[in-house]
């Protein structure tokens, strides 16, 4: 696509966001500062959702943003605008400025050494505009929750079917001469619908989320899914108590992975607010597990070339043969451990835990004898200690096979020992964010029911 279509969809030319940029950066130095980072942004989209056939909600959204950091030294001081008005721009500039004159000086703060910002910025494909009337985009939502009613009469009522576009454009640029940014898209389709009759009701969703609408699984499958899972949930029952294996199903498994990166990244790591402390160098999963980091895939959901910090993105393995190989580091948190950042100001980018080779009802058999948990409730996860408990629903396992479906109970074991205990990661790979990867298999967690 070319720029100048690119440009015609947003508000504001790609160009108008560097000059921005740069009137920002020359309004700072004239007013003292001596280093400055700005992000110019806006976005656009819109969002339907259809409720028993008929439009619950039409939503259109627009919004834009000025965000300033100046530097005095170590002092700090950041404000922000929406109003792109020369005069708006330099108000915001001085109250950063005001801001930063009466904050202590940090020896860890300011702009990341100008050898490690990025020098370009390629293009990674994220950016697939989906020009979708709103009228289309409720025929989508129809669709897809016809398809779910139509799986079963027992599927008797809908939390909704929704479709949203989103498109975005921003600009990064910082004293030290650094300039990047680029527009980017996201769409997704969703359904939630509720099973049964009386007060024995279970519901359950899916969705499918991707840069490019005609990537996106097609709207009656994502319907008919989320029905089936629904009606898979009837009759559901606690399980007494019990330590047996557990298989975390894929979309929960990358908030596993998510409890790792958490635990070693670097605010985590200089607050000493995390179970893995000193962890480089050191086992942290099994030898069979080996996660990458690959910030550069085309049209991946969390792909880029730079960081927050205007640090360049690179290819690495964080963990391999089981061992840590490398946090997840911005510039202020790399200095305050005495370290060099790893291009994660923002996340992670792209993390990609490389499959077994188990297919999902071959990682059922492994199990035996357990629990599948498809829904995790509360957030029972104490980053300090490692302790882990999550109310949870699911399914209960016997020979391999699918019994009944069980809810009402806890999950409960400790962070270091379930990532040590995986037995198995599937094949079944899903990608719905920053992590890649396929569902879990722990040894052996405590089961708390009657």
């Amino acid at each position: 696509m070319s720029r100048a279509t690119k440009d015609s969809r947003f508000s504001h030319r790609f160009e108008t966001l560097q000059q921005l940029s740069r009137d920002v950066l020359a309004h700072a130095r004239k007013q003292g500062a001596t280093a400055c980072d700005v992000d110019v942004s806006e976005g656009f989209g819109q969002s339907v959702t259809v409720r028993h056939g008929e439009v619950e909600t039409i939503e259109y959204n627009r919004d834009k943003g000025i965000g300033v950091t100046i530097y005095l030294g170590q002092q700090k001081g950041s404000a922000s605008t929406s109003d792109f008005s020369t005069a708006a721009l330099k108000d915001t500039v001085d109250a950063a400025l005001s801001i930063a004159r009466f904050t202590a000086a940090d020896p860890c703060a300011g702009l990341a050494e100008a050898e490690l910002l990025a020098k370009d910025s390629p293009d990674l494909d994220l950016y697939h505009p989906w020009d979708l009337p709103v009228e289309s985009a409720i025929d989508l939502a129809r669709r897809c929750e016809a398809a779910a009613f139509a799986v079963s009469p027992l599927v008797s009522n809908s939390e909704g079917a929704s479709v949203s576009t989103q498109e975005a454009q921003f600009v990064s640029a910082n004293s030290l001469g650094f300039m990047g940014g680029y527009p980017s898209s996201r769409n997704y389709i969703a359904c939630s619908v509720i099973a049964g009759e009386g007060d024995a009701m279970q519901r359950d969703d899916w969705y499918s989320t991707a840069r490019r609408g005609d990537a996106l699984a097609a709207p009656e499958t994502i319907g008919d899914y989320a029905a089936r899972r629904a009606l898979s949930r009837m009759g559901s029952r606690k399980v007494k108590t019990c330590q047996v294996p557990v298989l975390f199903e894929a979309p929960l498994a990358a908030a596993l992975i998510g409890s790792f990166v958490h635990a070693v990244s670097g605010g985590s790591l200089y607050r000493k607010s995390t179970f893995l402390p000193d962890s480089l160098g050191t086992r942290i999963f099994p030898e069979h597990v080996t996660i990458g980091e690959r910030p550069h895939l085309l049209q991946g959901l969390a792909s880029s070339a730079f960081d927050s910090d205007g640090v360049a993105t690179r290819d690495r393995e964080v963990v391999v043969d089981g061992m840590l190989q490398g946090y997840f580091l911005s510039v202020y948190t790399a200095r305050k451990l005495g370290m060099q950042t790893t291009g994660n100001a923002g996340g992670s980018h792209n993390l990609i835990v490389h499959p077994g080779k188990l297919d999902f009802p071959a990682l059922l058999k492994k199990m035996n004898r357990g629990l599948l948990v498809t829904e995790l409730l509360g957030h029972g996860v104490n980053y300090v200690t490692g302790d882990y408990s999550r109310g949870a629903a699911g399914y209960w396992v016997e020979n391999g096979q699918i019994q009944h479906p069980v809810e009402e109970i806890t999950i409960a074991g400790n962070l270091r020992d379930m990532f040590m205990n995986i037995v198995a990661i599937g094949n079944d790979t899903l990608c719905r964010g920053s992590k890649q990867l396929g569902s879990i298999l722990v040894e052996r967690m405590q089961v708390a029911g009657r």
